[in-house]
């Protein structure tokens, strides 16, 4: 970890440097969202041994184009992305339970046409229990709420069966398969893409 005194211009002291920020536009000045069971809020450099112990496990990372093995640094660089990225459009969350954080959420926006994509993984020791898709129901709310999108969509490996499940759970649509669309370890990836209207949603919500 930095000290205060290492302000070198890496993306990890960049971050750990950088004010936290109460303009507007900036995330730490704009989000705590709540659910029965979660608190999603900014990643801080306080999270990284949970992120790292949720990272580390080989069946989280099946899916996913992140370093294998996983390391602390790797973490903190994550963090730091997510920290430098929310003072612009895209909004990367934690998803704490119980005062441990168990996954991130995201929410990137695409102006000006009004429209935003949700990336979320979660520990696989709470697959099943209902928390993505609370987390996602939370993040897909403020989109059209607060930045007033007209559309949220996301994806999934084909394969990653529980993953797409959540987004039909919040009422996203199929909307195609793109095939051959990214690689993973070596291997080509197809993915399914969902999503959902801002006059579904109200529907959906009323």
């Amino acid at each position: 970890m930095v000290s205060t005194g290492e302000c070198v211009t890496t993306i990890i002291t960049m971050a750990f440097c950088a004010p936290s920020g109460k303009g507007k536009g900036s995330m730490y000045a704009l989000t705590n969202l709540r659910t029965k069971r979660l608190l999603l809020r900014p990643f801080t450099f306080k999270d990284a041994a949970d992120v790292l112990a949720y990272a580390s496990d080989p069946e989280w990372s099946r899916f996913l184009p992140v370093p294998n093995p996983y390391t602390l640094y790797d973490a903190e660089e994550f963090i730091a992305k997510s920290i430098l990225s929310s003072r612009d459009q895209e909004h990367g969350l934690a998803i704490e339970l119980g005062g441990r954080v168990i996954g991130g959420i995201g929410l990137r926006l695409e102006q000006p046409i009004a429209v935003g994509s949700l990336p979320y993984s979660l520990a696989h020791d709470h697959w099943n229990q209902g928390l993505t898709t609370d987390a996602a129901h939370a993040v897909i709310d403020w989109g059209f709420t607060d930045f007033g999108l007209e559309k949220v969509y996301s994806w999934a490996d084909v394969e990653n069966v529980g993953s797409w499940r959540v987004m039909e759970k919040i009422g996203m649509t199929r909307e195609g398969t793109f095939r051959s669309h990214g690689v993973n370890r070596g291997m080509r990836q197809d993915f399914h893409y969902y999503g959902i209207l801002r006059s579904e949603w109200k529907a959906l919500n009323a």
